[in-house]
């Protein structure tokens, strides 16, 4: 197979992993891709997973990088966050929160760090679009919690001043019954405490 004829099959893709391409060309020779690496046609995002490297230029597409990469994962905490505008931008590191172990990658688009919680608290997201893609994404409120119970030093009205949210958001757009019903479930108490003091500081 020549590279052209597996762009047109796998480049609407965006991302592709070695399994796919088996999948449709049983016969395919992995030496291809150590090749087209080599030659810039296509990047390495982990082991066995690959993109086209234009889409590098394509705003966003590092959210659906994430999912992709590593699975099952939503986008959470500072990246998710930065993403509704309620922090300022975020730098290239993508924070997702799975179910799986505590994991990290760094590839062409960004370090992708990925924080373990139990199975009962992987809920909260939503599937939103970004760049013609979409992807699983944390809500608002749920961002929120993950950073707070992932990060346990934000417990100070200092630290959570640092976290720079945006007033308006805190005070007209966050959904405080979703906020409070998804902190029981979380069955913290010290979540629950720095959810309290989230709320002092902001209101």
């Amino acid at each position: 197979m020549d590279y052209l004829e597996f762009r047109n099959r796998f480049f609407e893709l965006g991302c592709f992993s070695v399994n796919q391409v088996l999948a449709w060309y049983p016969s395919f020779q992995r030496n291809n891709l150590s090749r087209w690496l080599g030659r810039g046609l296509i990047l390495r995002l982990r082991q066995g997973y690959y993109a086209f490297p234009e889409y590098t230029a394509q705003p966003g597409f590092a959210y659906f990088v994430s999912n992709y990469i590593y699975k099952p994962s939503y986008v959470s905490t500072h990246a998710a966050l930065a993403f509704y505008g309620v922090i300022p931008e975020a730098s290239v590191r993508i924070t997702a929160v799975s179910a799986l172990k505590t994991m990290a990658f760094t590839n062409s688009f960004g370090t992708f760090s990925y924080q373990k919680v139990k199975p009962s608290l992987f809920f909260g997201y939503e599937q939103k679009e970004s760049s013609t893609r979409f992807m699983l994404i944390a809500t608002p409120e749920k961002a929120i919690l993950d950073l707070l119970y992932l990060y346990p030093f934000y417990n100070t009205e200092e630290e959570l001043l640092n976290l720079r949210f945006d007033t308006d958001f805190m005070q007209s757009e966050l959904d405080g019954k979703r906020l409070s019903e998804y902190t029981e479930r979380f069955e913290s108490k010290r979540l629950s405490e720095r959810v309290c003091l989230l709320r002092r500081v902001y209101d």
